[in-house]
């Protein structure tokens, strides 16, 4: 009928052999396929775009629009082929930036980087790398960020403010020796230290 049937990549051409005035019907299938595929590149090519992603994050993302499974996978591979997808790499600019920049503990970076399903090997040479780099020290990082924290609590009771203080660093997954000595080194000494 001379109208566009659907959007394809070039090798999908070539590989189904479509040329102008080829009969359209008995590849019908085929072509809506190639073209779903397409579609579902662009998605998980969009999706890495806006930010890094696990393997297991992105193909979540990808089923969520109840794409066949086989589909998904295979548009992963792809990704994993060219390079755009690879979870090591992944969990390490995960690790890097969750220790230096946001003051993650080891054991808060392990969680994050689990629930993301990044494979325990991939994380722990990742967390291992991130935490010997200058800088992240994790009584360092403690003691950053409740000198950060502090200001913002200085209206309250000495009690409540180490009950809050203790509380964000544990949820920050420090250890809890780590918090108590340095609250001790901050003064905040006198309440009690189970958050």
């Amino acid at each position: 009928d001379g109208k566009p049937a659907a959007a394809v990549p070039v090798e999908a051409v070539q590989r189904l052999g479509l040329h102008v005035g080829a009969e359209f019907g008995p590849l019908r299938e085929a072509v809506e396929a190639e073209a779903a595929a397409l579609a579902l590149w662009d998605r998980a090519t969009g999706l890495l775009a806006a930010r890094a992603r696990s393997r297991t994050e992105l193909r979540r993302a990808l089923m969520r629009r109840d794409e066949p499974a086989a589909r998904v996978e295979r548009v992963l591979e792809r990704l994993e082929r060219a390079g755009y997808l690879d979870d090591a790499e992944f969990a390490r600019q995960f690790a890097r930036s969750r220790a230096l920049v946001r003051g993650m503990s080891r054991r808060r970076v392990q969680q994050e980087l689990a629930r993301r399903g990044v494979p325990r090997e991939a994380a722990e040479t990742a967390i291992a790398e991130a935490f010997a780099d200058e800088g992240a020290d994790e009584y360092a990082a403690v003691e950053r960020l409740a000198r950060k924290k502090l200001p913002g609590l200085a209206r309250l009771d000495a009690f409540t403010r180490r009950r809050r203080l203790y509380a964000f660093l544990a949820r920050r997954g420090f250890e809890a020796d780590d918090i108590r000595r340095v609250l001790a080194a901050l003064g905040e000494t006198g309440a009690p230290d189970d958050g």
